[in-house]
């Protein structure tokens, strides 16, 4: 028994129709704002465990640029957590916090909109033992590209 035409076009159809959901809904979860904010984060911590502190300072905020200079910056990282600390890396771990709207880096800066928030804690093992840092970081879209900011209130 032969079957009819138009139930092959129906299973094609229902078939192109589930898979457009199924990209979409993929796309969404990987390329969603929350998920590219988190990767800044991670992208961020990891470069600063690294050492390569010239590619962290790169994914500062403009407004955090504004506190110091590129080479103060690398200068100071590398001379606490290397220096004092007496480590040469850490491991991170990141804990997604929420969005928030309306929220100032200090109590000078303007207001910015679609913040997403994180909770890093980084854990040194260093020659005054094992140790935890934990810093909410904040990071906003800044011209197209995704930046990290902390507060200073």
């Amino acid at each position: 028994m032969r079957k009819r035409p138009n139930a092959i076009y129906m299973v094609i159809a229902a078939s192109v129709i589930i898979l457009c959901i199924i990209i979409f809904i993929f796309q969404w979860t990987l390329f969603s704002p929350k998920k590219q904010a988190q990767n800044i984060v991670n992208e961020f911590y990891s470069y600063e465990q690294e050492a390569a502190f010239t590619y962290s300072w790169e994914l500062l905020h403009p407004f955090m640029k504004e506190r110091w200079s590129k080479t103060a910056y690398i200068t100071d990282r590398a001379h606490v957590f290397m220096g004092h600390f007496g480590t040469e890396t850490f491991e991170f771990s990141i804990e997604n916090l929420g969005k928030v709207d309306n929220w100032k880096m200090a109590e000078d800066s303007p207001a910015l909109k679609d913040v997403y928030r994180f909770n890093v804690v980084q854990t040194y093992q260093g020659k005054y033992g094992k140790f935890h840092f934990s810093q909410v970081v904040y990071v906003v879209e800044a011209k197209d590209s995704w930046r990290i900011l902390w507060d200073y209130n």
